[in-house]
């Protein structure tokens, strides 16, 4: 069924946020310097380790994509979160509505799948160092990367296949500030079992099979590093680890709790959202820069050259 003949309902409202004007004024502010830093953070990232050559390395080629795929998350939301702030009718499509809940997923299985290849990575750098060039390969990295955003596209693909053929014709609020699938379903007049059947499910496959490579990958790592018997070693090895576990904990933890709780309209949904779709993409840059010698030290050696290279 096409897109145009789906129901009655041809728009969805808005309404996760306060229709305060002065609270929306302050609001379209604060996320406006939101997603202006997340795209200064995350583009610099991206073109310092284009820039330096001493990041080269698979750990780094890892951290590239996840800022491209921050920018692809943040992006998918809040330009849209943005224009409804100003607008006194805060309304997207339904067309415009499954588009967003589709790049959400993607964007969030991706980012599962590639936080537990950089778990991957850590893991053969700390337990295996000597076999690090051997196993972390050239080839690997790049099958690794394009698996994770393979993976991540299926993961949205086989969610959002179903969506489309619901109906809607029920009232049109959403209480939220961006479209997500579980604030969908209340929406719809057809019969949501299955398409809730397959958000579990795949929700729980993608989600539990990521977080539990995680877990292995970091079960070694912290045993390798107890048994270092210096304490300026244990805390070196423990610095190369720390920015991915951050990120993960953060990312898991409020994914989690977002898609695993009964849908109530409750205000701790639009926290978590904010925290894995806003937030995460937000920090990661200053995570993996402000933890990260080797990155700062990068990017003074960038400053320094696009410096000289405008003064000349």
């Amino acid at each position: 069924m096409a897109l145009g003949n789906h129901s009655t309902v041809t728009e969805f409202i808005l309404l996760g946020l306060s229709a305060d004007p002065c609270v929306q004024a302050l609001l379209f502010a604060l996320f406006l310097m939101i997603y202006l830093q997340t795209l200064l953070g995350n583009l610099t990232l991206l073109v310092v380790i284009r820039a330096d050559s001493r990041l080269h390395t698979p750990m780094y080629f890892f951290l590239s994509h996840l800022s491209s795929l921050d920018l692809c998350f943040s992006s998918a939301t809040v330009p849209k979160l943005l224009e409804n702030l100003l607008s006194q009718r805060k309304t997207i499509s339904v067309q415009g509505c499954l588009a967003q809940v589709f790049f959400v997923f993607e964007s969030g299985g991706t980012e599962a799948c590639l936080l537990s290849v950089m778990a991957y990575d850590r893991y053969v750098a700390i337990c295996h160092p000597l076999l690090y060039g051997q196993k972390i390969t050239n080839k690997l990295c790049n099958g690794l990367v394009w698996g994770s955003w393979g993976l991540g596209f299926l993961d949205a693909l086989i969610n959002i296949l179903p969506a489309v053929s619901l109906d809607f014709c029920k009232d049109q609020s959403i209480p939220h500030y961006s479209c997500e699938l579980p604030s969908l379903f209340p929406l719809s007049c057809s019969d949501v079992s299955t398409n809730f059947t397959i958000l579990l499910c795949s929700s729980l496959l993608h989600g539990l099979v990521t977080c539990v490579l995680i877990v292995c990958s970091y079960t070694p790592i912290v045993s390798t590093i107890l048994s270092i018997s210096s304490s300026s070693g244990r805390s070196k090895a423990f610095s190369t680890c720390s920015s991915h576990l951050t990120a993960v904990l953060l990312f898991y933890g409020s994914a989690f709790l977002r898609y695993f709780t009964p849908t109530s309209g409750s205000p701790l949904e639009l926290v978590f959202s904010f925290l894995y779709g806003v937030a995460t993409p937000l920090v990661n840059p200053l995570i993996y820069s402000l933890k990260n010698n080797e990155v700062k030290a990068a990017v003074r050696r960038t400053f320094r050259k696009y410096c000289q290279y405008f003064r000349s």
